[in-house]
């Protein structure tokens, strides 16, 4: 059997319509993920995995200091046309999931909350034209996440390789948060094809991957080296900083120059 469901009144999906009734919420949080492969060795769902727990200890960190942080439950699909080479990749047009997200936030306005944090945790997905228009067509304020860059400025300090898909860093977050889904023994070792253009190599010139042309393991980044202790570490950095932020985004009132200082 499953474990019991807890009530929580920062979790839209376990609190009800008692407790809602009763609350004012300033900050609605938004985890968006996908499912798509992570080598041989993550589970397909490792972007939704990730992206929701994240968003759950986020929100209940910040709910302890200022209750006013909702987590709303997550969307699980995401831009995935160049891994659709690889089985049961799930995709969804940027369109698509802009219209969607475009309709949460319209219905979180209605209920009287402006300011709303997209949690992503999929780097195929693209929110920055969207929120663009949106704050223009909706008195809302839009704040965009990419939750696994939040350490960036620490990353050296606990991991030892890059990781740029289902390499060491993902490999570890998995181990802390989920580790009998993962299967080490068959992960591949991330090795991809360089590209054949020096401006791409050096990246002043940009365009999308499809991950069957990098290897047949969809992963960018060795695993080797990977440890729930690493994982952890990074979790706890992003989580403390995410956190920090909700709660000032809470406290924060909206006037005339937010989200700017006033002068």
């Amino acid at each position: 059997m499953s474990e019991p469901l807890e009530i929580h009144e920062w979790d839209l999906t376990t609190t009800n319509l008692g407790r809602v009734a009763s609350r004012h919420y300033e900050v609605a949080v938004l985890p968006l993920g996908a499912t798509e492969a992570h080598n041989r060795h993550l589970p397909q769902g490792q972007d939704l995995l990730h992206t929701v727990w994240v968003a759950r200890e986020c929100c209940h960190r910040a709910w302890s200091l200022c209750e006013g942080v909702i987590c709303l439950p997550p969307i699980p699909f995401g831009v995935d046309c160049n891994q659709l080479a690889f089985p049961l990749a799930i995709h969804v047009s940027q369109a698509t999931l802009d219209a969607l997200v475009r309709e949460v936030i319209v219905s979180l306005r209605h209920h009287g909350i402006r300011k709303i944090v997209l949690l992503n945790g999929h780097g195929g997905n693209a929110f920055r034209p969207l929120i663009r228009q949106i704050q223009c067509d909706v008195d809302v304020f839009v704040f965009l996440c990419d939750w696994w860059t939040v350490g960036r400025d620490r990353y050296d300090d606990i991991f030892d390789r890059p990781d740029d898909h289902a390499g060491q860093m993902e490999t570890s977050i998995a181990l802390a948060l989920y580790p009998d889904l993962v299967e080490l023994d068959r992960a591949g070792d991330g090795k991809t094809r360089p590209f054949r253009f020096e401006a791409l190599e050096k990246g002043w010139v940009s365009t999308s991957r499809d991950f069957a042309r990098l290897n047949d393991h969809a992963a960018a980044g060795d695993p080797a080296g990977a440890s729930a202790e690493r994982g952890r570490r990074y979790l706890d950095l992003v989580c403390e900083r995410i956190s920090a932020f909700l709660v000032e985004l809470v406290q924060a009132p909206v006037d005339e120059p937010f989200p700017h200082i006033s002068q």
